[in-house]
């Protein structure tokens, strides 16, 4: 018995590791379309998001399926309830994605270069997201820490790129005003993206030391 519930924690991992890597593609597909103009990548983004929705639920059925077929213990328990919270957050990290690959869509933006460190917050929010995940898998405490750690560089990243885009808006005296705005919005579902993913490393905390911080969002 014992070994058939190991195994179904082990298919667990790697439909989370999969979900995970599904996250993570729609964010760079999401920063290569803004800055393309690309809507065939933006709409790639919202295809993929519709994957990572069905992902979901596949993973809480199998979650439940262990919790309800298997008695498990403790740690077993703690890992669990830990994937039905991470699996929440990765959605709304799609969702995300999705949202940024929309106002692409609707707003026909063309290519979005002027503000470099959007990229930069995509790459960092994408790098978080992965060693999350990685962390649950590898019951990597020290990586889950250094995720919540990096929350503070994609902060200031924000605070950053929205003082560049509100001086891009002062320099044109006003002129591609939507554009910026957009722009933020952009880079406040990075964030956003950021602030799942330390979620998610809190949650991976959880899971080895039974002990959780209050979400950030």
């Amino acid at each position: 018995m014992r070994n058939k519930f190991d195994m179904q924690l082990d298919l667990l991992k790697e439909q989370l590791t999969h979900m995970g890597e599904l996250c993570e593609i729609a964010i760079n597909r999401a920063t290569a379309a803004l800055q393309e103009g690309s809507t065939s990548k933006a709409r790639d983004v919202i295809r993929a998001d519709e994957e990572i929705d069905q992902m979901e639920k596949d993973i809480e059925r199998l979650c439940l399926k262990l919790l309800l077929q298997q008695q498990p213990v403790a740690k077993d328990l703690r890992q669990i309830s830990a994937a039905l919270k991470m699996i929440t957050d990765m959605e709304r990290i799609g969702d995300q994605a999705s949202d940024i690959a929309e106002i692409i869509i609707s707003e026909k933006m063309s290519e979005a270069n002027e503000i470099p460190k959007i990229g930069q917050m995509s790459e960092a929010a994408a790098r978080m997201v992965r060693d999350s995940v990685s962390a649950y898998v590898e019951k990597d405490l020290e990586l889950s820490r250094k995720v919540m750690e990096s929350d503070d560089e994609v902060d200031m990243m924000f605070v950053e790129n929205k003082q560049e885009l509100i001086d891009f808006i002062a320099e044109n005296k006003g002129d591609k005003g939507k554009r910026a705005i957009d722009l933020i919005m952009v880079a406040k579902y990075l964030e956003r993206i950021a602030d799942h993913a330390t979620n998610i490393a809190e949650w991976v905390e959880f899971s080895i030391t039974g002990i959780h911080k209050e979400s950030k969002i």
